[in-house]
């Protein structure tokens, strides 16, 4: 029997999580708040565990969006929805559309949450501040969104992680995705226009990590392709401890089922490839 590793366990629980920043219903379901555009949504939503802080605290965490893009959002969302509503709307935007393309997916719930919040609940929060706010919402009652609940706690502990990775290894959240661009081939106009940063300050970005020897003439250099598989690994070694609450069949088996539900949304349509989270298009798709 094959143990799902901590890639693999990405691969799973980020489409769940995803829809809420892809999905139409779950887009107007922040919009129906008052929360003007796209990003005003994004960020108040994935922000509300935290209660109602500033630009900059929601900068730091998020990484790799400029603070000025953050702060056209942040505070001003909270003038217009309290954090609750807004947490509470994400929530059931995200299981109002897993149910429309997984219609298994409340039986899958079931079978699931229970380990998944295992999981969640054996998670060390220590120095990872979303995980531990979005852990604090409490499991709600509603088995799916239990699931989507449960799958973005988990997603948010690895992104804390991989945050702390690439803050170790000297690297800023643009330097972050100039590197990452580079390593994919992946065009930097997906990145300007998705966080926020200007051409200058890509370049200027461009110009450090070159002074670094992480990029030559031709892209990304070795050393940077090695720092770059030495932030993965880091973040997969502490993306992978929740799971020991799991037994290794108990894995496989919760893996399994969350397998359909991931397919689902990939033939949905839903989620953009490329897309500047870096969720690879599944193999075959």
């Amino acid at each position: 029997m094959t143990v799902p590793d901590a890639r693999d366990w990405w691969s799973a629980l980020e489409p769940v999580h995803a829809v809420v920043y892809f999905d139409e219903g779950c887009r107007r379901s922040m919009a129906d708040l008052g929360l003007r555009g796209f990003w005003m949504g994004y960020f108040a939503g994935r922000a509300a565990p935290l209660g109602p802080v500033g630009p900059e605290p929601v900068s730091a965490l998020f990484c790799n969006f400029a603070p000025e893009m953050v702060a056209r959002a942040i505070p001003d969302a909270w003038a217009i929805a309290d954090p609750s509503r807004v947490w509470e709307a994400r929530r059931a935007g995200a299981a109002a559309m897993l149910q429309r393309v997984a219609p298994g997916v409340s039986v899958t719930a079931e079978r699931t949450v229970p380990a998944l919040t295992r999981a969640v609940a054996a998670a060390s929060g220590a120095g990872r501040t979303l995980f531990a706010a979005t852990r604090a919402t409490g499991c709600p009652d509603d088995p799916v969104e239990a699931l989507w609940w449960a799958c973005t706690c988990l997603r948010e502990h690895r992104g804390d992680g991989h945050v702390a990775a690439l803050t170790a290894s000297g690297l800023d959240g643009i330097e972050a995705l100039v590197l990452f661009a580079a390593g994919e081939g992946l065009s930097e106009g997906m990145f300007l226009s998705a966080r926020g940063w200007s051409e200058d300050e890509w370049a200027d970005a461009d110009g450090r990590l070159r002074s670094r020897g992480l990029l030559g003439p031709d892209g990304i250099a070795p050393e940077g392709i090695r720092l770059r598989r030495s932030v993965e690994v880091a973040t997969d070694l502490q993306a992978a401890l929740p799971f020991r609450a799991l037994g290794d069949r108990e894995r496989r088996e919760v893996f399994d089922a969350l397998e359909p539900i991931g397919r689902a949304i990939h033939a949905s349509g839903v989620i953009a490839y490329p897309n500047p989270m870096g969720l690879p298009e599944p193999s075959g798709g």
